[in-house]
């Protein structure tokens, strides 16, 4: 997975506040609420050139019974297993704690670099203070300012010292994998699948809607094929959102789709097709993305002969016009088809980067248009000459004619289903465009 750092420490340090600093954007959430980061988040820093992943995580409480604490507990020691190197922040504000010597007892066994950063050292008295930390017994400490950025360049040019070329590589050619995003409404199963998929509690999962706060990063290995998983926070209805973070979890939700190759809209069985459901499909389908339905909790669902097929055709129905897409019964629970579900997302992948010569394009396009011509419009015949599949990442498709404003969507939904039928589109939307000639 190329050259590795974790940032740990415990709640309210700065850990997400310096994670998104590297990163350059506002990719962890943060906010002055102790225990905003759940899960590990991943993302990938370039320091003069040296390109590592950087590891998010929460923060860390020994000895609670807190049930987000204990799985935060959990994703803090993958993600030390995972590192290659560790970041242990801490806070000059207040000096050395409890829960910071529990930490470090923790380091201390690993034989990774450790390196201690203190945070909130804006000024020559907190520098003083800073020193403090040098009793903790680590060969590296750094002072600096998460906010203002003071002091991350010394830090950053000692662990760049580590990284080697061909990490660097390694990082990069990862970047270019194929990405699914899961998304859909809250409790669903999203990150369960997640888990179910990998074999291991990537993300942390209860019964409690919002769970996932973060959108979450896992490289994965399926038939031969690497691509990122990405799970992401329940999308819901505006009207519903309680607070700041939840608001802002559902922005990177919807984020985390733009980033994405192929969604995987994950229905609950159980509650039938919401409103919801359509416009969360809707939203995948403009934004331009592959698109896979699986409708989860398929167990709990009482079945007759046709129980699917009838699901199916009223999903189409809500889902009009656009209805060339997989839709898949899985149970994540008892990993019913969950690995059918990737099969497909790649499927719908490759659909998506299809190129179809030009030629053979205007071989079946122009017989198509052959047997059904356009409508002729306020006495002037429509003629198209010539079509071509335009350098988009969306398959699009240029018809040239003598009257681009004259064909109405009954002919374009022709041409579309035409090109569906003549070539594997599944899964993708397809867009097309009429120009002059």
């Amino acid at each position: 997975m190329g050259y590795t750092v974790a940032i740990v420490g415990r709640p309210n340090v700065g850990k997400s506040t310096f994670f998104n600093r590297l990163l350059e954007k506002r990719k962890a959430i943060v906010d002055d609420i102790s225990g905003v980061t759940r899960d590990r988040q991943y993302g990938i820093a370039d320091w003069n050139g040296k390109v590592f992943n950087l590891i998010d995580t929460g923060g860390f409480v020994p000895n609670t019974e807190d049930i987000f604490e204990k799985e935060i507990r959990k994703q803090v020691k993958i993600a030390i297993d995972e590192a290659n190197a560790i970041i242990f922040m801490v806070d000059v504000a207040t000096g050395i704690t409890d829960l910071d010597e529990s930490m470090a007892d923790m380091l201390r066994r690993t034989t990774k670099p450790v390196y201690v950063v203190v945070n909130k050292v804006d000024n020559g008295t907190r520098e003083l203070e800073a020193t403090e930390f040098y009793s903790l017994g680590f060969a590296h400490n750094f002072f600096i300012s998460s906010i203002s950025g003071s002091g991350t360049g010394e830090l950053m040019d000692a662990i760049a010292a580590g990284i080697s070329d061909s990490d660097s590589a390694e990082v990069l050619e990862e970047d270019q994998l194929p990405k699914f995003a899961i998304i859909g409404q809250p409790n669903v199963g999203k990150s369960s699948l997640l888990n179910a998929l990998i074999g291991e509690e990537r993300t942390i999962v209860s019964d409690i809607a919002g769970t996932t706060r973060d959108t979450i990063h896992t490289h994965y290995k399926l038939f031969q094929k690497e691509f990122i998983l990405i799970d992401t926070a329940g999308i819901r209805k505006k009207s519903k959102e309680k607070d700041d973070l939840e608001f802002y979890s559902i922005i990177r939700a919807i984020k985390a789709m733009d980033e994405a190759d192929v969604c995987l809209l994950v229905l609950d069985a159980d509650k039938g097709i919401t409103a919801q459901d359509v416009t969360i499909f809707s939203l995948a389908t403009r934004k331009g993305k592959g698109v896979v339905v699986l409708v989860n909790k398929w167990d709990l669902v009482e079945k007759e002969t046709n129980t699917a097929r009838d699901y199916e055709k009223t999903l189409k129905s809500k889902i009009a016009p656009f209805t060339d897409v997989p839709v898949l019964f899985i149970s994540v629970k008892d990993k019913t088809r969950i690995f059918k579900a990737i099969e497909m997302a790649l499927e719908v992948y490759d659909n998506k980067k299809r190129k179809i010569p030009t030629s053979q394009l205007n071989d079946v396009m122009l017989k198509a248009v052959q047997a059904y011509h356009a409508p002729v419009v306020r006495g002037n015949t429509v003629k198209i000459k010539y079509v071509t599949q335009l350098p988009t990442v969306v398959p699009s498709f240029a018809f040239f004619t003598n009257y681009p404003d004259d064909i109405k969507m009954p002919y374009r939904n022709y041409l579309e289903n035409q090109l569906r039928s003549h070539f594997n589109f599944k899964g993708v939307p397809v867009r097309i465009f009429f120009r002059k000639k």
